[in-house]
C-alpha cells in the first residue's frame, strides 16, 4: 500500500523541494523576545539621553574644583589639585547669602502671585461666557510674541512713575506680567479636563463661585498648579535682563546679577562662578524635588480634554 504526503494530497502533484520548503512550518518570533528587543533598545537610548543631559553639569561641578580662574583652560590637571576651596571663598567673602535671598523673595513672590492669577484667569476663561473671553486669551498669547529688549523700556518707565524701581515688589510684577500669560493657559487648557458637573454639585450644595474654586477645583488642579508654579519660579529664578536693569542695589541682586559680579572687562573669575553657580543649583532642586509627584502628571493632562 502505498502512502501520499499531505502535499500530494492536497494538490495532487510531485514533491518537490519548492513544495516542501513552503509547506514547513515558519519560525515566528514570540511577543516576549520582540518586547525583550524594544525593551533593551529603549533602555538603551534613555541611558545615552540622560548621560548627555548630566554631563554639563557634571563638568561644571568639576570645574568648580579647581583651584585657579584658567583651570578651565586645562582641565585635565584639574584633577591633581581639586579642592574646596572656591566654595568657602563664595560663602564667605561674597554676598551670595544677599543674593539666595532676594532670588527667594523675587522666585516664591512670582510664583504666589502668578500662580493665583493664573488659575484664576484660567479658571474664568473655561467656565464662564463673559463677553470677549476668547478674545482675551489671544491678547495673552500676544504678549509673549514681544522681546524682552523692546519691553525694557516701557517697563522701566511704569515702575519709575510707581516708585517701584530697586524694589522687591516691582521686579515681582515684572516676572508676573511675564509669566501669567502662559500659565493661564496651561491651567485653562487643565481647568477643562475637571468634569464641569462638579461646579454645579458646588453651586447645589450652596457655595459661591469662588467657593467651588478654592474647595472643590483646586485641590483637584494640584499637577496643573504644580507645573505653573514651577514655571513661574524658574523665570523668576534665573532671569538676567530685568533683574540686571530694575534692581540697582547690590544687596538685592539676584543670582543671575551677582553672578556677574566674576566677570570684568579684564578679569574672569570662572572657578568662582563654577562654584556659585553649583551652588545656586540647590534651591531650584529642592524645589523641583517638592513638586515633582505633580509635575509630570500636570505636564501630561492638560493635553486632552476628557
Amino acid at each position: 500500500m502505498s502512502t501520499s504526503t499531505p502535499s500530494e494530497i492536497k494538490a495532487d502533484r510531485p514533491v518537490t523541494p519548492q513544495v516542501l520548503e513552503a509547506s514547513r512550518p515558519r519560525k515566528v518570533r514570540g511577543r516576549e523576545q520582540r518586547g525583550r528587543a524594544a525593551s533593551l533598545a529603549s533602555h538603551g537610548i534613555l541611558i545615552v539621553a540622560s548621560l548627555i543631559a548630566l554631563f554639563p553639569i557634571a563638568w561644571l561641578v568639576y570645574l568648580s574644583l579647581g583651584p585657579d580662574k584658567d583651570d578651565y583652560l586645562h582641565p585635565g590637571g584639574i584633577w591633581d589639585k581639586m579642592t574646596l576651596d572656591n566654595y568657602s571663598f563664595v560663602l564667605q567673602h561674597t554676598n551670595f547669602f544677599d543674593w539666595l535671598k532676594s532670588s527667594l523673595i523675587v522666585s516664591l513672590g512670582t510664583t504666589v502671585i502668578g500662580v493665583f492669577a493664573a488659575a484664576t484667569t484660567g479658571y474664568a476663561v473655561s467656565r464662564m461666557r463673559f463677553p470677549g473671553y476668547k478674545k482675551l486669551m489671544w491678547v495673552l498669547l500676544v504678549t509673549q510674541m514681544f522681546p524682552i529688549a523692546v519691553l525694557i523700556v516701557p517697563m522701566y518707565q511704569i515702575l519709575v512713575d510707581l516708585q517701584l524701581v530697586d524694589s522687591y515688589l516691582g521686579l515681582v510684577l515684572v516676572y508676573c506680567a511675564t509669566a501669567v500669560p502662559y500659565s493661564a493657559w496651561l491651567l485653562k487648557g487643565y481647568f477643562d479636563t475637571i468634569p464641569f458637573e462638579i461646579d454645579e454639585a458646588g453651586r447645589v450644595d450652596g457655595l459661591t463661585p469662588f467657593g467651588t474654586f478654592f474647595r472643590l477645583i483646586l485641590p483637584l488642579a494640584k499637577p496643573g498648579l504644580a507645573v505653573a508654579a514651577f514655571y513661574n519660579f524658574i523665570t523668576a529664578f534665573g532671569e538676567v535682563a530685568f533683574a540686571s536693569t530694575f534692581m540697582l542695589s547690590d544687596d538685592k541682586y539676584t543670582f543671575a546679577v551677582g553672578l556677574q559680579s566674576f566677570v570684568s572687562e579684564h578679569d574672569a573669575q570662572r572657578n568662582l562662578m563654577a562654584a556659585t553657580a553649583v551652588l545656586i543649583a540647590i534651591p531650584v532642586s529642592a524645589f523641583f524635588y517638592l513638586v515633582q509627584k505633580n509635575l509630570v502628571t500636570g505636564l501630561t493632562a492638560g493635553g486632552t480634554k476628557g
